[in-house]
């Protein structure tokens, strides 16, 4: 896979995917930079030309965003059907202790300091494998570093930003249609309403007491579960993994209406908070009821999915997709706790940090396309990655993207390596450490 930036000169393109190569490497909670690699003739370089090329006028948001949607582009085509999915979601990027960060915002709680990640990643809808991102924000204090812009864009609520990506995202000709997936937060009806009208396809988790029309009379999701219940119109459709236990899942579908007005809280000029109606077109929807059942029908999950996916597209199809949602945790996972230590990056800006957030996004993708890859020595390639990765797994449990991290890393060192030494030379190299265990052994027993 080419990673390249448009529009600049080949020393950064060259550093750019050295760059990459280093962010497969589990970083350390307190390193500064990058693992370095054996090819660099300094590790402390590594550092500095992280810090030299987040400093460089070139490197800006959209040149570093062009490659990852470029590789999304190859991959829509490769690996999904008809529709591409979208999760999603927001996340903290707790940077408490970095006071040196001063463009740190408040998250929450006023001890709770750092910076807002928002990230839209593509899924295959054949297989819910993760892509690439489509677009990437960080909200800081002078603004929103994006990948749509250059230039930071005005903060906007969490659903307000989403119309803004979804009209981008339609001006950028994808290869596949978007099917943009938002968890409970998203249950608003004057985005439901805006989305619509703009031509945009969403699933949401609603809410079980989301009122709607359904069998003329206005009632409750919760109300309208209960009746298909009585009426056994949940049918099995086929089995999944909740929570590393083996379930089944139960789906049944009807069309709903949405015709209350909708209620908007926004601050005005002076900070106060304004509530105010927002009368709307009655809006029809497809509610998908989902339930996750053990082997005994104990319900372990329910989910109240509204969508304005054509009916082409099955209720048991549209389940399905929701269930893939949670697969866009492996990317923060991969971010934050099983690669590259996100929370505990140096930088001093929100665009340093979002900058190097763009580079690390593409060696996941770089896992992603070796994860999903069907080439014929593909198999054999995450086997020997998953052994250089000295992690373990369960018997039969599948190999996960950070193994397949960690172990690039170590493959890539030993091809440096092998290119500056010849293999009798780290022959006698490992001889000489095993000797000197042997002596201080048996000086030991001696002593």
């Amino acid at each position: 896979m080419l990673f390249k930036i448009p529009n600049v000169e080949n020393r950064l393109n060259d550093r750019y995917f050295q760059l990459i190569r280093e962010h497969t490497g589990h970083a350390h909670t307190n390193a500064a930079g990058p693992k370095a690699l054996p090819a660099e003739s300094d590790n402390f370089a590594s550092t500095q030309a992280l810090w030299r090329f987040c400093k460089n006028r070139f490197v800006t948001p959209t040149r570093l965003a062009n490659p990852l949607f470029q590789a999304a582009q190859q991959s829509l085509e490769n690996s999904c059907d008809q529709y591409t999915l979208v999760p999603c979601d927001w996340s903290k990027l707790d940077y408490a202790t970095h006071t040196r960060k001063t463009d740190r915002i408040c998250l929450g709680q006023v001890q709770e300091w750092g910076y807002h990640l928002f990230s839209a990643v593509l899924l295959s809808d054949r297989t819910g494998q993760p892509l690439a991102p489509l677009a990437m924000e960080l909200e800081a204090a002078a603004g929103v570093y994006s990948t749509r812009s250059d230039e930071p864009l005005t903060h906007q609520t969490n659903l307000d930003q989403l119309l803004p990506v979804m009209n981008w995202a339609a001006q950028q000709s994808l290869a596949r249609t978007p099917v943009y997936l938002v968890d409970a937060e998203a249950d608003s009806i004057f985005h439901y309403r805006s989305w619509s009208a703009a031509g945009h396809l969403f699933l949401v988790r609603a809410d079980k007491e989301r009122l709607v029309q359904w069998e003329d009379q206005e009632q409750p999701l919760s109300q309208i579960l209960g009746t298909l219940q009585q009426r056994a119109a949940l049918r099995f459709e086929r089995q999944v993994e909740y929570h590393g236990q083996k379930a089944q899942q139960y789906v049944a579908e009807v069309e709903v209406v949405l015709d209350r007005p909708a209620y908007q809280e926004r601050k005005d000029e002076t900070g106060r908070v304004r509530k105010k109606t927002i009368p709307g077109i009655a809006l029809p929807l497809r509610l998908i009821l989902a339930e996750v059942r053990s082997a005994d029908g104990t319900v372990l999950a329910q989910w109240y999915l509204l969508s304005n996916v054509p009916a082409t597209v099955s209720s048991a199809t549209i389940a399905l997709w929701y269930y893939w949602r949670w697969l866009v945790e492996s990317f923060f996972k991969l971010l934050k706790t099983a690669g590259m230590h996100l929370e505990q990056w140096q930088q001093r800006s929100g665009l340093a940090i979002f900058r190097r957030l763009l580079v690390a996004s593409a060696a996941c993708v770089w896992v992603w396309h070796l994860a999903r890859s069907t080439a014929p020595e593909a198999e054999k390639v995450r086997f020997f990655l998953y052994r250089l990765s000295g992690m373990q797994k369960e018997h039969g449990q599948p190999i996960r993207e950070e193994m397949l991290l960690a172990g690039l890393w170590v493959l890539l060192c030993m091809d440096d390596v092998l290119r500056q030494y010849d293999p009798a030379e780290i022959h006698a190299m490992v001889a000489f450490l095993q000797d000197g265990v042997g002596w201080f052994l048996k000086n030991a027993r001696d002593g």
